[in-house]
């Protein structure tokens, strides 16, 4: 792929070929350095399936180079984005990847157990009012990217799978609290409408 130069294609294919070089290196260390190349590339987080695919096999390569850590924050977000699709055998294997990393509290971890960060419920709130990508990050000063990114880590811990389901959940509470401590004091005031 790298010799028919398939990355030069489009982000999702460079995506792939710089994921697939990872997979492939015969030496740990070359393999542990090569997939953060591929989660960084531009533009990933549109495909949440592939994206997925490489954070789980890279933390299973963490986890046998005894980064137990490290593995679980991969693991960890490539079982939420699984999840969050719906893939069944791939949240099975992201589970038993965790699982032996020594993470026990998994059986009782409900899809949507982690919670919004301040900046996930305020963009997540937004969106919710029916607010496009676009609008919401010309009001937040942000780049749109962001803004899809936010979206895209707060649905799966909210357990919803599009914009029409954000407000019921948010008015429900019960998966959309914000992180204890996440609000600075500017945010706490800017959420009871005092600014």
């Amino acid at each position: 792929m790298e010799a028919a130069g398939i990355a030069a294609i489009s982000p999702r294919l460079r995506l792939v070929v710089t994921g697939c070089a990872a997979i492939v290196a015969e030496d740990e260390q070359v393999a542990i350095d090569r997939f953060p190349r591929a989660l960084a590339i531009a533009e990933a987080e549109r495909w949440p399936f592939d994206l997925a695919r490489i954070q789980l096999l890279y933390g299973e390569r963490l986890r046998r180079a005894g980064a137990a850590g490290e593995a679980r924050a991969q693991l960890q977000a490539a079982l939420e984005r699984f999840q969050w699709l719906g893939a069944r055998p791939w949240i099975a294997r992201a589970r038993q990847e965790l699982r032996a990393t020594g993470q026990t509290s998994l059986l009782a971890m409900p899809s949507g157990a982690p919670r919004l960060t301040a900046r996930e419920h305020q963009i997540a709130a937004l969106a919710a009012s029916g607010l496009r990508n676009k609008q919401i990050a010309e009001k937040l000063v942000l780049s749109e990217r962001t803004v899809a990114a936010h979206l895209h880590r707060a649905f799966p811990k909210l357990g919803v799978t599009s914009r029409a389901r954000l407000r019921d959940a948010l008015e429900s509470g019960v998966r959309g609290a914000v992180e204890p401590g996440s609000l600075t004091p500017f945010r706490r005031a800017e959420r009871r409408g005092m600014k």
